[in-house]
């Protein structure tokens, strides 16, 4: 028998004024027991908003929401935040600069219904410390750790009262790039260790992709697609998906028979996965679907090379002034000026147009 979803959301809708559109507009999801769920867009999509109404910071104007199988908002019922069953980890760490390391990790354990023993209390705080790598730092403050260091605590203080569901808001934002990529993965092993759910929000679609089972990626208040990692790079269900998660490029194309042309040439329709059915549309291209050949009369030209360690970035321009970028391995080197031809290495799909009256 499947187990009843950790968190199940209905139709969650906040307007904060009558004048403008809602900051979230008609979100349902659910997510499994031990699921991690990145919420991920734009600023001002949306994301945190939904996080504060989960947690129950916000008020929603209308929808439903129940945590391991009881409502806590909807049917006119709204629970404050201290009587859910979701940890919160801050953004800015909101560690408790005069409580040591341990009394930090136990401040959630004193303040549950339940009663802990000091002896509990104790070996839950050396269990954590131990989980997240950090053994033998319960005597020192705060202000005495990096960065990272602090984040893992904060994380520790929300897993410490075991709520089924832990809530992160950006929690990788504030630190440089090698700690977060080192964290991300470490925030996942610990999640899935302790068999925790999660909903977390970023902007990163890196650790999106690196943290989540799933991700839901947000625009202007609604949730535009929610799938696998492998099913939002691979399978976008719409332009900004694809073009705001893999930051894919599109060239105009125009139904020609079985062939789309377009400016690096005309496509067999049976190469391409037509998303819609009209005869003018947009060509996705990845970039690392790209392929450059060198031709001295090629229909784009090199305008700049970005060398990235194990691979290069292009840009090219098309005849029109259409910008494309592409990523090849370092073993293909094209000078700046060079022109070349595009071929696309996999089947790629067609999008409307957008109005670019607009």
């Amino acid at each position: 028998m499947k187990k009843p979803a950790i968190i199940a959301i209905e139709k969650i809708t906040k307007t904060f004024s009558s004048n403008q559109p809602p900051a979230v507009n008609n979100v349902s999801f659910t997510i499994d027991r031990g699921d991690l769920l990145g919420l991920l867009g734009p600023s001002g999509c949306g994301k945190t908003t939904l996080l504060r109404i989960i947690a129950g910071f916000e008020r929603p104007s209308k929808g439903t929401i129940e945590l391991a199988g009881k409502v806590v908002t909807g049917y006119n019922l709204w629970l404050p935040p201290e009587q859910r069953q979701t940890g919160m980890v801050f953004q800015d760490y909101a560690l408790f600069p005069h409580l040591t390391v341990g009394e930090n990790i136990a401040f959630g354990l004193k303040t549950k219904k339940r009663r802990f023993s000091k002896k509990q209390i104790k070996e839950r705080i050396c269990e954590l410390l131990s989980l997240i790598g950090l053994s033998g730092v319960e005597g020192r403050y705060p202000h005495e750790l990096s960065g990272g260091q602090q984040q893992r605590i904060a994380l520790a203080r929300a897993l410490a009262p075991q709520p089924p569901l832990i809530l992160l808001d950006e929690p990788l934002s504030n630190l440089d790039v090698q700690v977060r990529q080192r964290l991300r993965h470490e925030i996942r092993r610990i999640l899935k260790a302790t068999e925790t759910s999660a909903i977390f929000v970023t902007h990163d679609r890196e650790e999106a992709l690196a943290i989540s089972d799933k991700i839901g990626v947000m625009n202007f208040g609604n949730l535009e697609q929610i799938g696998t990692p492998e099913e939002i790079y691979t399978q976008p269900a719409s332009r900004f998906v694809a073009e705001f998660v893999t930051q894919a490029n599109f060239l105009p194309a125009v139904r020609q028979g079985s062939l789309w042309d377009t400016e690096i040439g005309k496509l067999d329709i049976n190469t391409v996965a037509a998303v819609n059915s009209c005869d003018t549309g947009e060509l996705m291209l990845p970039q690392e679907d790209i392929i450059l050949q060198p031709d001295e009369m090629g229909k784009v030209v090199i305008l700049d090379r970005q060398f990235l360690g194990r691979e290069y970035r292009y840009c090219v321009e098309t005849a029109s002034g259409i910008r494309l970028h592409a990523r090849t391995a370092i073993n293909n080197q094209f000078p700046v000026g060079e022109r070349v031809n595009l071929s696309v290495s996999k089947s790629c799909k067609i999008f409307p147009s957008l109005d670019r009256s607009a």
